[in-house]
């Protein structure tokens, strides 16, 4: 750990507190807000139909629309500020108070935008004569259509109605509950001579600590952890798949792939394509496998040395030292990306510090009623703890060029596919830049090492993760399963995808526990995206290459379009078809020429 403690986040520019009468003005005006949508929509809404007249239907979609964003605005800027503290201090008993109480409105929202998407599904035959005669309808006409065609998985009004009721005691709950017992965990541990008690958070990242020692009693530890805490997050993970699906089952669908695959904005052949060229590339990955098992003098690689760090680095990086190494290169790509970093920076929006109670990982969220964003990392000085920021800011480039393009909050809402595009190409720029700069094999192995940990993670991991996923689902069907029978499906579908790269006997069964994708209920399969913003964001990367400076205001425009247009249609503009195995392929061809020198090296 470096000797600077990384910076926590600032949010006094959105409320002065919790207990704050902004806070509770706020709460009071999105109640507001809420209670004259439900009336519009009883008053208004209800006597507009098929058969009005198109300027009528017009006048009274554009009033919804324009109602929605300001109940999305203050909805998200309240959502936000509770999460800060309740993901960076889950012992905060007044926060989660706080975010009990505002996720009771929060249902009030879901109930309203049902109603608004059931009554666009009412008037969708007659959508393409009356979007053009009206500002916002006009402005609006993908999410119209969207909402149209999706409306028919709905249920009835009463219940969709009741199942938003119920998600807070129901899925919300379970979801809430994996995070407060993993966010609380510690144990126990031995280093440098030092007993020392430790979160969680602390203790999955000795999974890069160059001594493997320490990488070897961090996965043990790890597992006696996660099989002190099995039986109630077995119980998280039924209660959410159960009711995925049998919500899904009511409202039509075919399976719980089906609601995903719309929800990225994708088809079955694209994914199709996607997987089928993953798949492939396994055989691929398997070789760099073995060929870092033979630097450990082992002949297939244990679970605690699959991200251990290989080659030669003096750099440990300080948070300052992150900073100016993630501005100097964010500038050479674009002055764009550069100024916006600088800000995020110089005001604060990042959250990097590792401490007891506070989320693992890194995540980026919007703040929309200050037009800024919040970023978590749990910074180690590590050059993957560097890529985390540069791929977390990408999210909140991302985030500004909607932003700045002065697009709405509903014009914003972009799928999980093309939600990962700005921040892989975040990635791959100081990746590429710190590739650039080795001065020696042993340091460029270390840091091919470490971009071959994240490519062999999207690609060979995900996959593992959506055959997990989607047995699981399968089988929460039939009946509960156990923490055991959870298990034994995680190992089965990472010896299916890792096969002989991995020692079969340190696999990393408990790999469902702490993963937060698995326990949403509305974002099912939050796996294969990871793999498709990998491939895509590299595809785009590569087209950078080519065209050099003129490719960033096509760029821009694309990340400021992502809640526009389908991704198959947004990709078409840069003559990419998303539906061709060759295109997924041509990209991981880009991450075989890692694997070859590595190899070599």
């Amino acid at each position: 750990m470096t000797p600077e403690t990384p910076p926590h986040w600032d949010l006094t520019n959105v409320y002065p507190s919790l207990a704050s009468r902004e806070f509770a003005a706020a709460v009071e005006h999105l109640t507001s807000l809420l209670d004259e949508q439900k009336k519009f929509l009883e008053e208004k809404v209800s006597s507009v139909d098929e058969k009005s007249a198109a300027g009528l239907i017009a006048e009274t979609a554009g009033q919804l629309i324009d109602r929605y964003n300001e109940i999305l605005v203050t909805s998200g800027t309240l959502n936000a500020y509770v999460e800060s503290f309740v993901s960076t201090n889950s012992f905060d008993k007044e926060a989660q108070k706080k975010q009990s109480e505002l996720e009771q409105v929060l249902v009030e929202v879901h109930k309203l935008e049902v109603q608004s998407r059931a009554w666009i599904g009412k008037v969708a035959s007659r959508i393409d004569e009356f979007v053009l005669l009206n500002k916002s309808t006009r402005a609006h006409a993908f999410y119209l259509k969207e909402a149209a065609e999706q409306s028919q998985y709905l249920m009835s009004g009463p219940e969709e109605i009741l199942a938003s009721e119920l998600s807070l005691s129901g899925g919300n709950a379970w979801s809430k509950l994996q995070g407060t017992v993993t966010s609380q965990l510690t144990a126990d541990f031995e280093l440098d001579g030092k007993v020392q008690k430790m979160p969680i958070t602390a203790i999955i990242n000795f999974r890069g600590h160059p001594d493997e020692d320490v990488r070897r009693r961090g996965y043990e530890t790890e597992n006696k952890i996660w099989e002190t805490v099995k039986e109630p997050l077995a119980a998280a993970l039924n209660g959410i798949k159960g009711e995925v699906n049998t919500l899904n089952r009511h409202r039509g669908r075919k399976d719980a792939l089906h609601s995903s695959l719309d929800a990225a904005r994708i088809d079955r052949p694209t994914l199709e394509a996607m997987m089928s060229a993953m798949k492939d590339s396994f055989p691929m990955f398997r070789r760099y496998f073995l060929a870092k098992a033979r630097r450990f003098g082992q002949e297939k690689l244990p679970w605690w040395n699959l991200f251990a760090p290989v080659g030669e680095t003096s750099t440990v990086y300080s948070f300052s030292d992150a900073r100016d190494f993630v501005l100097t290169h964010f500038g050479e790509f674009s002055p764009e990306l550069q100024n916006f970093a600088k800000r995020a920076f110089d005001h604060h929006w990042l959250d990097s510090e590792m401490r007891d109670g506070k989320r693992g990982g890194g995540f980026c969220m919007e703040v929309p009623g200050v037009g800024e964003s919040r970023i978590l990392t749990n910074f180690d000085g590590s050059l993957d703890q560097v890529s985390t920021i540069a791929h977390e800011l990408g999210h909140a480039f991302h985030n500004d060029c909607a932003i700045k393009a002065g697009k709405t909050e509903i014009q914003k809402f972009t799928p999980m596919t093309l939600a990962e595009t700005a921040s892989i190409m975040c990635e791959t720029i100081v990746n590429s830049a710190a590739l650039a700069q080795v001065k020696n094999p042993a340091e460029e192995l270390a840091i091919l090492e470490s971009q071959l940990i994240g490519d062999s993670q999207v690609i060979v991991d995900i996959y593992s993760r959506f055959l997990f996923e989607k047995e699981v689902f399968e089988k929460r069907e039939r009946s509960e399963l156990s923490a055991d029978e959870i298990s034994e499906i995680m190992e089965k579908s990472q010896l299916e995808t890792y096969g002989d790269g991995l020692d079969e006997r340190y696999l990393q069964k408990w790999m469902w526990t702490w993963k937060p994708h698995y326990y949403s209920t509305g974002l099912s399969f939050y796996n294969y995206p990871y793999a498709f913003g990998l491939l895509f964001g590299t595809g785009l990367y590569a087209i950078y290459q080519q065209r050099g400076k003129a490719f960033i205001p096509d760029y821009m425009d694309l990340l400021a379009s992502t809640g526009e247009a389908s991704a198959a249609d947004l990709a078409a503009r840069f003559g990419i078809d998303i539906r061709s195995k060759s295109f997924w392929q041509d990209s991981l061809k880009i991450i075989e020429k890692r694997v070859d020198r590595y190899c070599q090296l």
